[in-house]
């Protein structure tokens, strides 16, 4: 089985999005996945058609599908001005030509119950445009393996489904949990793979590690999500690094680990 295999443009996140997509693409990488970049994703939900489509071009230019895109919900304006948000930036990530829509929950429990209700009404939207919504672990509501599934079970909508970010899950735990513990488990329900690594020393992580040289056990993890039928794109979104040589050999080397793993 052959997997798309993506570099979001968090590496590069103090670069333009133009110049982001242009080592992306020169490391090998046929994806992108668009996250901020100088401070700001450059598609967002107040974003201008013509802010749209000179992200698209920028992409295309680099040779590369835009295939995610990296949102946020509103739930601090109340469910339906959340909704009604949330349902624009679907259609924005649409013109860009993406697929999935990542989304990392809320940390604020007075929205849990919003967040679902959003996600039940977004979730059909997403449909219509030819998205899919996929949410990752990112503390919170989205903290463990079981509040993904619950979260997977509340919304019960085809167009919404489970990012696995292993670094995350060693990250918002502080490596209390790990991510291999569970992966037969949660396989079934992955649509997206984060690849991520993490460490923690003296009781604080970091991801901003190269994977491979961190606590996640890759060919676990990867061989896990393989044999649960997961079949869909994976993408690096951190590497270590100080400079742009230094990232940009390390995106080499984990699209390297990674296709080697996946065979």
């Amino acid at each position: 089985m052959t997997h798309t295999i993506g570099c979001t443009t968090r590496p590069y996140g103090s670069l333009t999005f133009s110049e982001a997509c242009d080592h992306i693409a020169d490391a090998g990488y046929t994806d992108v996945a668009v996250f901020a970049n100088a401070g700001q994703v450059p598609v967002r939900t107040d974003s201008t058609d013509a802010e749209i489509a000179e992200t698209r071009k920028a992409a295309a230019d680099a040779g590369l599908t835009p295939s995610m895109l990296i949102g946020s919900t509103k739930l601090n304006l109340g469910l339906e001005a959340a909704v009604e948000d949330y349902k624009r930036l679907i259609d924005n990530a649409a013109a860009l030509g993406t697929k999935w829509l990542l989304d990392c929950g809320t940390g604020n429990e007075a929205h849990y119950a919003d967040y679902f209700e959003l996600m039940r009404q977004a979730a059909p939207h997403a449909e219509e445009a030819g998205l899919n919504i996929t949410m990752k672990p990112h503390g919170g509501i989205s903290l463990t393996v079981e509040d993904l599934l619950d979260a997977d079970e509340k919304v019960s909508h085809p167009a919404f489904g489970i990012c696995y970010d292993p670094g995350n899950i060693i990250y918002y735990t502080k490596g209390e949990l790990r991510p291999e513990t569970d992966i037969a488990t949660v396989a079934p329900k992955v649509t997206t793979t984060i690849i991520k690594d993490c460490v923690v020393e003296d009781g604080v992580p970091d991801v901003m590690v190269t994977p491979g040289e961190g606590l996640v056990d890759f060919e676990t993890v990867l061989g896990g999500l393989a044999n649960g039928g997961f079949d869909g794109p994976l993408y690096v979104e951190c590497v270590g690094g100080e400079t742009v040589d230094e990232i940009n050999r390390n995106t080499k080397a984990t699209l390297k680990l990674v296709s080697d793993i996946l065979g």
